[in-house]
């Protein structure tokens, strides 16, 4: 019996030397959440104002905050381009925006490279805010007519509900570095 062990407690090191992360999920994984979030606000939701946070902006965010060199900058006009064409708001809105926020981020991340959580929190619930009211605006611009007034209820449920995004990204995160066994 303890001979059994000790063979199995020696064979350990070399199973984890025959496994590693899987480059096709470790790339990909990131890609497909934020486009699988960008589904998300096209559930049925019966309300008089837009209510639904854009997860897709969230979790490229929550993405870009947790890695910050994992997504490359012009992945937010690739991903910007999908979301606009899923979410109904003119096209380009997106695009333009989401790769200022890229953009921005790269700034913040270089101006100021140390970061906890708070002021990971705060630093997306301004670039939320400021994303949900351009994005009134252009749609405004584009023929709209709504009132920026409405959209505050929106960039609060958006702000309270990045923290569960960017639990949800580590958790995504995890498991994109998981390690997988290498068949050869």
């Amino acid at each position: 019996m303890n001979a059994q062990r000790l063979i199995l407690e020696a064979a350990k090191p070399v199973a984890r030397r025959f496994s590693a992360p899987s480059p096709f999920v470790a790339y990909l994984t990131p890609w497909l959440a934020i486009v699988l979030a960008s589904f998300v606000p096209l559930w049925p939701l019966i309300a008089s104002a837009p209510l639904m946070p854009p997860f897709g902006y969230l979790m490229l965010l929550a993405w870009r905050q947790l890695h910050p060199g994992l997504l490359p900058v012009w992945a937010g006009a690739v991903l910007g381009l999908f979301d606009d064409m899923v979410s109904g708001q003119p096209m380009g809105s997106a695009i333009f925006l989401w790769s200022v926020t890229m953009l921005a981020l790269d700034v913040i991340e270089a101006r100021f490279p140390w970061r906890n959580f708070l002021t990971e929190w705060v630093v997306a619930a301004g670039m939320i805010a400021l994303y949900i009211l351009a994005d009134a605006g252009l749609a405004n611009a584009a023929g709209g007519h709504t009132p920026v007034i409405v959209t505050v209820p929106q960039m609060v449920l958006s702000a309270l509900v990045y923290p569960l995004v960017g639990r949800m990204v580590a958790t995504l995160d995890r498991w994109r570095l998981k390690r997988f066994r290498n068949v050869a």
